[in-house]
């Protein structure tokens, strides 16, 4: 299991790229779909906000073998929400 600090990180990372993408859809397209990006940057932000606070504060502490569980879900819900805004943001492209 990686650290909470490298799970913070690339958490933070990933979503930035969400947000930078989202930025270069508006650079390009201008004000067209405009309120449809700022909806998936918001949502993406507070997913973040959401898996920082359960990196902080795991249900069980003292059973190891939770802990490690309730990481590993993290690190899946992560990569699920990511692939989410990337797909919503293709979407808007099309």
């Amino acid at each position: 299991m990686a650290s909470k600090r490298e799970l913070k990180k690339d958490i933070d990372y990933l979503v930035g790229e969400v947000i930078s993408d989202c930025y270069t859809y508006m650079l390009i397209n201008g004000q067209k779909k405009r309120d449809d990006v700022i909806a998936i940057i918001e949502s993406i932000l507070e997913k973040r906000n959401e898996l920082i606070h359960r990196i902080k504060h795991p249900d069980q502490k003292n059973d190891r073998k939770a802990v490690k569980a309730h990481y590993r879900e993290i690190q899946h819900d992560v990569l699920k929400a990511i692939d989410e805004h990337f797909t919503k943001l293709s979407e808007l492209t099309k």
